[in-house]
């Protein structure tokens, strides 16, 4: 059997024509959404999910072309953008009769759950950014000897063909790179759910590369077209991310608070995976969002 979130009810949702997310859900109040990173699932959340659901309906879904959720073929360039798997998670939250709702996002999941305030304010009545810059402002910082770091966002960005075929060759191995590299405390992804990720991103090299070729796309040009009307976030909004020192170059701070008006932006003392190395401290400050 796949690994769960304990005490958690499991449901395939239609979203759109054709996707079904695969979904957790537990406890009652109002409505949270949480979704993962890379190259997780939703069982990233499984610390803070359980605790948030003592006073919150947690919804933790595999986002499309992740996990056991649906992965339909990127015919269009459009499938895998943060518009389209944004409008999942409104159709989502929808299916369980929550037409407003917290959202909270981690690295991939952060960019999805941004575009969605972005697309529907009216919707997101809170937002958390877990370790992510705005897909613009990403790619506007990376530069130099620094842009190594991001070395897996340029080789997915190029067409078709190549970076699927690369990656598809040894995933267990790329894939795995990221889990060893981006963690300080490697006890945080015990071996059980390290092989349920490695399985879930070996099963989906094509969505999760299509993905990536979205954010250096179509969601640039769907950004840039935000920052030139002037939209923002008018909800309150919580960042929070590692310490990325100066190595970097910039005051992630500053470009946070071009998107965010009402911004608390903190940092934690822990490496790229918080949820799992510090999950009080994340219930911690969704809790704190929660209440703002």
């Amino acid at each position: 059997m796949a690994a769960r979130i304990p005490g958690f009810d499991y449901q395939r949702v239609a979203v759109a024509e054709g996707v079904t997310l695969n979904v957790a859900v537990a406890g009652s109040g109002s409505p949270i959404v949480l979704l993962h990173g890379f190259p997780q699932t939703h069982l990233m959340w499984r610390h803070v999910a359980a605790d948030l659901a003592a006073d919150h309906t947690v919804i933790c879904p595999d986002l499309r072309g992740y996990g056991d959720s649906d992965k339909p073929a990127d015919t269009d360039g459009e499938t895998y953008s943060k518009r389209t798997m944004g409008n999942d998670i409104v159709a989502l939250a929808a299916a369980f009769g929550h037409e407003r709702f917290m959202l909270a996002g981690h690295d991939r999941g952060a960019l999805v759950a941004i575009r969605t305030a972005l697309d529907h304010p009216e919707r997101v009545t809170r937002l958390a950014s877990l370790d992510v810059l705005p897909t613009l402002d990403m790619w506007d910082v990376m530069h130099g000897a620094s842009a190594a770091i991001g070395f897996h966002l340029y080789l997915m960005a190029q067409p078709v063909g190549l970076p699927e075929q690369l990656i598809g060759a040894s995933p267990d191995a790329f894939f795995g790179h990221f889990l060893d590299i981006w963690t300080r405390d490697p006890q945080a992804i015990p071996a059980d759910i390290r092989d349920a990720y490695l399985r879930a991103c070996r099963e989906a090299v094509p969505s999760i590369v299509a993905d990536y070729r979205a954010s250096a796309g179509i969601d640039v040009d769907h950004d840039r077209i935000d920052r030139a009307a002037g939209n923002t976030l008018p909800m309150p909004v919580t960042v929070l991310q590692q310490d990325w020192g100066s190595f970097l170059g910039f005051d992630a701070g500053a470009l946070w608070s071009a998107w965010a008006p009402d911004l608390t932006h903190e940092t934690v003392t822990c490496g790229h995976f918080m949820a799992e190395e510090s999950p009080a401290e994340i219930v911690r400050a969704l809790r704190e969002l929660a209440q703002r």
